[in-house]
């Protein structure tokens, strides 16, 4: 397969040695235009590629999980995000979870078309409303990724359906009480002393900065994370909007660089 992205031309996002891409976790891109073909599901066949945005990526470097660590996906659906998890460590468990009952499905598919059955055993798929984990399963898990439903601004960049980003603009005002739900059930669900990343990719501020803010404002028992170092790292392959605190990130799409919108940030259980 590697032997065919390069005659393709394809390329590794990530050539330099660092202990924040650890060499199972490959990322492979494109310079030029055009569209790689999705493989079709066939049961009991494991997929040779998935097709990711490169900047969800990010989500899962800030979250730095470690061998053996116990890790919850709160809304794992596709799944792009929980098999690049997979990909770069070996945790002792994963719970990948969805609330939707069609994207639970889409979910479950997803890990059985690339997880292969000596690793199935990691991981748990679960059918629940995030916002009631915290209080299921609470300070069961070391890391945690929120990557919270959205307005989705990248789906903007694609259409030219008026109507539907007109009905996005009414749902932003709702979305971001769900998202602080969200995020207050992963701080039940993190032990004291864990990590939690929450991510969207979304340009809005209602739903990112100020997301963020009014946890930090109003919950005594978590602390940013500086993300300088992860920034750094990657800066030659993404682009960063520059107006963000030290404890988020903001990729912002540009011509030779189309990945994002994705906003991250990250936080610490004391």
């Amino acid at each position: 397969m590697e032997s065919y992205l390069s005659l393709k031309n394809y390329r590794l996002l990530f050539t330099r040695p660092s202990s924040s891409f650890p060499q199972s976790l490959k990322c492979y891109i494109s310079d030029g235009p055009g569209k790689f073909p999705a493989q079709k599901h066939k049961n009991g066949q494991l997929k040779q590629y998935y097709l990711l945005n490169a900047a969800s990526l990010l989500a899962v470097l800030a979250l730095e999980v470690k061998d053996g660590e116990k890790v919850l996906d709160m809304c794992a659906a596709p799944g792009g995000k929980s098999i690049a998890t997979l990909q770069y460590a070996c945790p002792g468990l994963l719970q990948s979870n969805e609330y939707d009952n069609l994207r639970f499905h889409w979910l479950k598919q997803t890990l059985e078309s690339f997880i292969p059955e000596s690793l199935m055993s990691l991981i748990t798929v679960s059918l629940n409303d995030g916002r009631e984990i915290g209080n299921r399963q609470p300070e069961k898990f070391d890391k945690i990724l929120v990557d919270a439903p959205c307005s989705n601004d990248r789906s903007w960049l694609f259409s030219s359906d008026t109507q539907r980003a007109t009905l996005h603009l009414a749902q932003r005002k709702l979305l971001s009480a769900v998202q602080i739900q969200l995020l207050r059930s992963a701080i039940k669900a993190l032990r004291p002393g864990g990590y939690l990343v929450y991510s969207t990719c979304t340009l809005s501020k209602a739903e990112n900065n100020d997301v963020i803010n009014h946890i930090l404002d109003s919950c005594s028992n978590v602390l940013p994370v500086d993300l300088h170092t992860l920034l750094t790292s990657v800066s030659k392959e993404f682009s960063f909007a520059a107006n963000v605190q030290q404890h988020e990130l903001l990729v912002l799409p540009e011509r030779g660089k189309a990945w994002g919108p994705m906003y991250i940030s990250k936080l610490k259980k004391i």
